[in-house]
């Protein structure tokens, strides 16, 4: 059989890693070694020479771009068809997990999925309810506590409370978070792991099927998986199951959100018959950067170890410049800057990285005073923006009416005469009643608890709600956006409250989530199992956000 499409073009410890026996696999590959590249080649000759069925494969990344990326080289690659494979991220394959199995995870069958700035805002309303002051208990910490605990797979109702007042408060916090969440039919994105884990574990038919199914899992930077990714996997792969590993254990960037190094550290040991090839040609960086990261990465003694090279040229010599303070770094850079530009160099070519958005200030503020035009790029993605979240809010209202997130954005945005009060009202009978705010004021209105006019306004808008829901119950995906997009007249508010100019970037966003919804790729009988239309690409709009 001709596979030189498959390794043609491959040094040979990437040929090694991609033709290597049926057998669990470590690839210890550098930064710019063709990690990515050996994972995908491996999966086409997993698929073409030795006849794996696609259905069997499971092939795991970190972020959306990645997942999209290598759907796509493997089907360039490929001569057959790939039909029936799982590929994606992490919290994509857990929230496919969970939607064909709701019912066993005990979940709504239209639940949805909380963003970050969703959760943080049910974390600010507990602690309201709590009468904790933000001041003494900031909610970014409240969640950030939260999150922790579900990385390491620890429930709420598992921890005891005992210990300091500090950690007593936090699980108080956290008790009450996984409450309303259940009330409110959503789950965040640490839930969506820890819960098909949960899925998977505690139903023994479940965990056998799946067991069958994927033969072989292959994960790319593994080095960035958590306590609770790992136990996933170790779930799936069970005894018999073969997983393909690559990672770079000279890479450790994600601590900060319960990534552990130890992982790729314990992989031969908790893994049956592996076999590590190392990736140490490097085709992205010159040679005095790889000797100096060579050097310095050495320093670490629980490294596997591996040490990266290259054909290409030496290169320039690395410069270290240790300022004073971060006032004279900005100077310094723009010094240097100023040099380049002497030479007849082009700004277009250089380029200024830091680690923290909050650095991007005094170096902007230099290059204003020195007349240096600039650009910063960052910022937030498209499903972060605050009108996209609005028309958003109201979609999945209309999927779910529990979804007391959605409800909380969307209830007197744009403003419709529905005050804090009222809304505090029906937070407080909500939560006293074990209610969500939808069913909460229903109740409510239907009690004549409101004055006139906030009644008025609340019924309008429940209204609105369940006669628009209706409306759009036989469009096409599209012309629901379109349509909700026009009946809750946001363009209108942003025209009329931010100006023209920025009213008309709100408006050519919500445009494109029309054009977004319009492209967006249906899959009812695979990734969208158990979902509507609409239901499917607003997970997909968490998802990518």
């Amino acid at each position: 059989m001709d596979v030189s499409h498959i390794l043609d073009n491959l040094n040979k410890p990437q040929r090694d890693a991609v033709s290597s026996a049926p057998q669990s696999l470590l690839v210890l590959a550098g930064a710019g070694s063709g990690k990515t590249r050996v994972l995908v080649h491996r999966i086409a000759w997993l698929l073409e020479v030795e006849k794996t069925s696609p259905f069997s494969i499971l092939s795991v990344t970190f972020t959306n771009k990645a997942a999209k990326e290598m759907r796509s080289r493997i089907e360039q690659l490929l001569t057959t068809p790939s039909t029936g494979m799982w590929v994606g991220t992490f919290h994509g394959l857990a929230h496919r997990l969970l939607r064909r199995h709701y019912e066993e995870a005990k979940l709504p069958q239209g639940f949805q999925i909380l963003d970050s700035d969703d959760q943080l805002s049910m974390v600010r309303r507990i602690q309201k309810e709590l009468n904790l002051d933000t001041k003494q208990w900031p909610p970014r910490k409240s969640q950030w506590f939260i999150n922790k605990q579900k990385d390491q797979g620890i429930r709420s109702y598992s921890m005891e409370h005992k210990g300091d007042y500090t950690t007593r408060t936090l699980i108080t916090i956290y008790t009450a978070y996984e409450a309303l969440c259940e009330r409110s039919g959503v789950v965040d994105f640490a839930e969506l792991l820890l819960r098909s884990l949960e899925l998977i574990r505690d139903n023994a038919h479940i965990m056998q099927h799946y067991q069958q199914r994927f033969q072989h899992i292959l994960v790319d930077e593994f080095q960035d998986t958590n306590e609770l990714q790992y136990a996933w996997l170790q779930l799936l792969a069970g005894r018999k199951n073969l997983v393909f590993a690559v990672g770079d254990d000279d890479q450790s960037i994600y601590g900060w959100r319960g990534a552990k190094i130890e992982n790729i550290q314990n992989f031969s040991k908790d893994f049956n018959e592996v076999k590590t090839v190392k990736l140490e040609q490097n085709y992205r960086s010159t040679s005095n950067i790889l000797q100096a990261a060579n050097a310095l990465i050495a320093n670490n003694k629980h490294r596997l170890g591996k040490n990266l090279w290259t054909e290409d040229k030496i290169g320039e010599p690395i410069k270290l410049y240790a300022a004073y303070n971060e006032n004279e770094e900005a100077m310094h850079v723009v010094t240097e800057i100023q040099q380049w530009l002497t030479k007849d160099r082009q700004r277009n070519e250089i380029a200024i990285l830091y680690r923290s958005n909050a650095q991007s200030r005094v170096f902007e503020s230099t290059f204003i005073e020195k007349g240096i035009p600039y650009r910063v790029y960052g910022g937030l993605r498209f499903f972060e923006r605050a009108e996209i979240k609005s028309a958003l809010s109201y979609l999945r209202l209309m999927t779910n009416r529990d979804d007391d997130a959605s409800f909380e954005r969307s209830v007197n945005f744009p403003p419709r005469g529905i005050g804090d009060k009222t809304i505090s009202m029906i937070r407080d009978y909500g939560k006293q009643n074990n209610l969500s705010l939808w069913q909460a004021s229903e109740i409510m209105l239907q009690a004549n608890i409101f004055k006139a006019r906030a009644g008025n306004s609340l019924q309008n808008f429940l209204t609105f709600i369940n006669n628009t829901a209706s409306e759009i119950q036989h469009m096409l995906l599209s012309q629901q956006v379109d349509f909700v997009i026009r009946q809750t007249k946001l363009i209108e508010y942003y025209s009329k409250k931010e100006g023209e100019e920025k009213g008309k970037n709100r408006e050519e966003n919500l445009e494109e989530l029309i054009s977004a919804a319009n492209g967006f790729e249906y899959r009812p009988d695979d990734e969208h199992a158990n979902m509507s239309f609409l239901a499917a690409f607003l997970a997909h709009a968490t998802l990518e956000a």
